[in-house]
């Protein structure tokens, strides 16, 4: 009985005010701001998904020169498809290890592209080959 009592009490003194415009454009910019950072922090985890997943089809095709010694034409190719396919484009191999080389000598795979279309990065991986 109390609690109609009160909630009859806080309606009956609020029933004569108008309500303020203000308060609902507050909430409304809040939500907004929200939704403006929430997209950024999903565009910025799709680059950083990205650029994990180009080191980790950098770290396979390194794992392969080390057997064969250097990277292959096919191997390339296929290396330049799959960085396509994560959204990797003007894709760079200079500096990467494309003659064969001795057993101990090193090799080298270096990427470059960019992510989205937009932002530079480079993969750099260096082992030996074991040929």
């Amino acid at each position: 009985m109390r609690l109609k009592r009160g909630r009859r009490a806080a309606e009956e003194k609020n029933a004569g005010q108008e309500g303020n415009i203000g308060d609902l454009l507050s909430v409304g910019f809040c939500i907004l701001a929200m939704l403006a950072i929430m997209m950024s922090f999903m565009d910025c985890m799709t680059l950083i998904g990205r650029k994990t997943a180009a080191g980790q089809i950098a770290r396979n095709y390194i794992l392969r020169m080390e057997t064969v010694g250097y990277l292959t034409q096919k191997e390339e190719e296929s290396l330049r498809e799959e960085l396509s396919r994560n959204g990797i484009t003007n894709i760079d191999l200079t500096g990467t290890t494309r003659e064969q080389t001795v057993y101990g000598s090193p090799v080298t795979l270096r990427i470059r592209g960019k992510i989205g279309g937009e932002y530079d990065f480079e993969e750099l991986r260096e082992s030996t080959a074991k040929n």
